[in-house]
Order: C-alpha cells, then structure tokens, then sequence
C-alpha cells in the first residue's frame, strides 16, 4: 500500500514526491532542491502577473486618452456650434435692428413689441429657467427668414402672389356646384351660398389628396425641416406641420397612436400650434371675404415656427420625450378603397364643420348684439350710448396692436378686432375687416360721426397676420375635448 503525501500543486516535475510504504522506512527528500523549485516558480509566475497587469493598466490608459480625446473633441465641435449659432443670432439681430431703422419708427415698434412679447412669455413661463433657447430662437429665425423671403424679395413676393390668385380661382370652381343646387341668384345669401360651399369643396380636395399620399409627403417634409433646424420632437414638428393645411382637430389625428406616450411639454406644443393656424377648409371662406390670399397663405406657413418657438418658451421640455427620431414616426393613414369613395368621404364629413360655422356665426352675432344693446343702455346711464363690446375690447387690446406696428389711428379699430377673435372666433373678426377693406376700396370718407371707417392698407395686413388662427375660448374647448377622447387625458389634470 501506498499513499500519495502531496500532490496539491504541480510544478512542472521539479517536486519530488514522498512515499511511504508500511513494510519500509520513509526515503529522505531533498527538500531544498523542493523549496527551491517552488520558489522560482512562483517568482517566474509573480513577474508573470505584474507584467499582465501593467500591460491591462496601458491598454486601459491609452483608452482612457482615446476616449477624452473624442470626448473633448465632440465639446469642441458643440462649443464651435453654439459660438457659430451665437454669432449667426448677433448678426441676424444687428441686421434686423439697422434695417428697421431705415424703414422708420414703425418697424421699430414692431422689433420692440417682439422683445416685449418674448419678456413676456419668459416672465409667466412654466419654468423660466429651465428654457432650452435653441428652438426659441431658431424658431423666431426661421420666421424672420420666412418672411424676409416672401414680403421683402421681389420673386417670393410674385411667386406667393400668384399662388394666392391660383389658389382663388381654383375656389371659384365651388360657384358651380351652388349655382346648379341654389339658383343664379345664390349670391343673394352671400355666406351661406357662396362661403360655405368653398368649405365642402375645399375639404373635398384636400381629402383626395390626402389619399394619393401628397399631404403626407408634404407635411412630412415641412415638419422634417423645422425639427432638423429647430431641434424639436418628431411629434411636435409634425403636427405644427400638419396645422398649416388641416385644421386643429385634424393634425394631432396624424400621431394618434402616439398620443398616449407624448409629454406635458409635448402637449403645449400641439395645441399652440392648433392655435396659432389656421385650417386649410377655412381658408377660402376668408378669402371669399376679401382678405388678401397671398397674406393668409404667409401668415399660415410663417405661424408654423413661431408657434413652436412661443411653446418651448412658455412651457419648456423637462421630461425625456418617448417618441424619437429613432422611433420610427409614421403619419395614420385613411382606409378608403378608391378615390371617389375618399371623395364622398371628404364632402360628408365637411356637413358638421359647415354646420358648426353656420351655428356658432348665428349664435355669436345675435350675443354680440345682445352685449352691445345691454352696454349701450348702461352706457347711456352716463351719457354714453356709444358703449359696446368693441369699443372695451380696443381698449384692452389697443397697446397689443400698437406694439404689433399698428399706426396710433388704426390701433383702436384692430384692438377691437382682436377683441372679437378672442371673445367669439376669427369668423366674426375677418368678416368685420372685411367690411373695412370694402370701405377703403370704395373710396368714402374715412370718419363718419367722428368714427373711423377703414384703415390704411398696412394696419389691413398686420390685422390680417394677427388674426389668422383659431385662438380663442370656444376653441379651447373644443380641443380639449378632442385630445381628451384620445387617450390623454391625463395630462390635463
């Protein structure tokens, strides 16, 4: 029998090995040549240890270096951006500043109502010192730039110019239709046969198109330029698109199944923009009125931008947006099988939104003329009949249109013309400038009893701009009952 003593460890046959057999005495070991063995192995090892590790410690510096080293390049190229974006800012303000001296006092006042307005707006921000500036500021630019090509650049100007003219001739189709239904004398009922006919053809149209694919290539490819150089959300850009040619009911349809995931920040923003445009549908009536085409087709394009500007402003993004870039956005799609199927969709569905403006008109010109009726005998209790509803109005708004660049004359009548977008709708405002314009055109006299009649052909535009959007009280609740039936509910509380 015999018993193995030590075999715990193996160094390479250098240890010897001791036996012991029961019928013999035990065989001496050399133990120094053992110990020695094992000490040089375990140095040959030890060495072997620390070389591997200080291998592991460069290889880790020299990532490390790497990694600062992209690091502070990556800070360098964002400095480089913001000092590059900064000076772009400067210069575009210096420009703006000079170039408005020269045009006058006016233009002045105007640059001095947008600092007035953006002060504003930081003051009673959500949280003022959490605002991300870059969509601010980019979004003002972009307006600016916006505006200096289509108003100031003589090819914009005529290329708007006659798309609005096209635009209203192609409306002027719907005179057909009301013609063969009402009579040759249609126009007798001018709104109801004439206006709300463009209505049910418009949103004919724009269904169709929106059949084919163009409206969503379209939309796609606006809201893609605004959150590229705005640095907004897919979501919020997309539906500030979509609000230049549907209405605000409409755009946020296109995201709906992304609805439940967007943020409070988010949230701002689809309804501003809501607010800020006006819909394609609605866009001939006012046109019908007499409105300039060419200015309403500028204020929609150009309310796009600033909308989301104001909203990133008044309420800034604190939570981390679900819906990215990378998340793949699509806009929903209709499930029509052909287009004059879409097409008979599109004028069934035109039904209630006629019927609304015909309804909301009657009802919020017959309070109207309830208001002023009730104001002008309080009025006459101390000697001054000629109270009413506008004249309150003028005066509330009146330093708001006045900083707007509004002539000191004219900024009483517009001040009451926002009055009337705000308090009732954008209806009632345009078809009261309508009649201004009329009195201009003809020609009369521009006081009668001392009231002023029509304004100057500058105060008809900058009321124009003003007034393009669905901004005001039954509007709010209309869209919050709208996104509150798609699932998010929950944000509004």
């Amino acid at each position: 029998y015999m018993e193995l003593k030590d075999t715990t460890r193996d160094y390479s046959g250098a240890l010897n090995l001791t036996f012991q057999n029961d019928n013999e005495d035990t065989d001496t070991v050399n133990w120094e040549d053992l110990r020695d063995n094992s000490q040089r192995t375990e140095n040959s090892e030890r060495e072997k240890n620390v070389h591997t590790n200080q291998v592991d410690e460069f290889i880790n510096i020299d990532s490390d270096l790497h990694e600062n080293k992209h690091d502070s390049a990556d800070d360098e190229k964002l400095r480089l951006k913001g000092v590059l974006c900064a000076a772009f800012i400067l210069a575009v303000i210096f420009w703006l500043i000079f170039d408005t001296a020269k045009q006058g006092s006016r233009q002045l006042i105007s640059f001095g109502g947008l600092v007035m307005y953006i002060l504003l707006m930081f003051i009673f921000s959500k949280y003022p010192m959490r605002v991300a500036w870059r969509p601010v500021f980019s979004g003002i630019i972009m307006q600016f730039i916006l505006g200096l090509l289509i108003l100031r650049t003589k090819v914009e100007f005529e290329v708007f110019n006659w798309l609005g003219i096209q635009i209203q001739t192609f409306l002027e189709n719907s005179d057909t239709g009301a013609k063969f239904v009402f009579g040759e004398k249609y126009t007798d009922h001018f709104f109801t046969f004439k206006v709300l006919p463009i209505v049910v053809f418009f949103s004919t149209v724009m269904s169709m198109l929106y059949h084919v694919g163009f409206m969503q290539w379209l939309i796609g490819k606006v809201g893609w330029i605004m959150q590229i150089f705005m640095g907004t959300t897919p979501i919020e850009s997309l539906v500030a698109a979509g609000n230049i040619f549907v209405g605000q009911k409409e755009s946020p349809l296109m995201i709906q199944p992304y609805l439940p995931y967007i943020t409070k920040s988010e949230l701002h923003a689809i309804m501003t923009a809501g607010f800020s445009t006006i819909a394609g549908s609605v866009l001939g009536a006012y046109i019908s009125f007499g409105v300039s085409a060419s200015h309403l087709l500028t204020a929609s394009v150009m309310s796009a931008p600033a909308s989301l500007a104001t909203s990133k402003l008044f309420w800034p993004e604190t939570e981390k947006p679900k819906v990215t870039l990378n998340s793949g956005l699509k806009m929903a799609k209709g499930e029509s099988n052909n287009l004059l199927e879409v097409a008979r969709q599109g004028a069934s569905s035109s039904i209630l939104l006629v019927a609304n403006i015909a309804v909301n008109l009657i009802s919020f010109l017959t309070l109207l003329a309830f208001i002023d009726s009730a104001l002008s005998w309080v009025g006459s209790l101390f000697d001054y009949p000629q109270l009413n509803f506008e004249n309150i109005c003028a005066y509330v708004f009146m330093p708001f249109s006045f900083m707007m660049g509004v002539d000191w004359e004219d900024s009483f009548i517009v001040g009451g013309l926002l009055g009337y977008k705000t308090f009732f709708n954008e209806f009632v405002a345009y078809e009261r400038l309508a009649k201004l314009i009329h009195n201009r055109e003809m020609g009369g006299s521009m006081y009668i009893n001392d009231v002023k009649q029509y304004m100057t052909v500058r105060s008809e535009t900058i009321a124009t701009y003003a007034l393009c959007g669905f901004a005001n009280f039954g509007s709010l609740g209309m869209v919050i009952g709208s996104l509150s039936k798609n699932a998010i509910h929950g944000l509004f509380i």
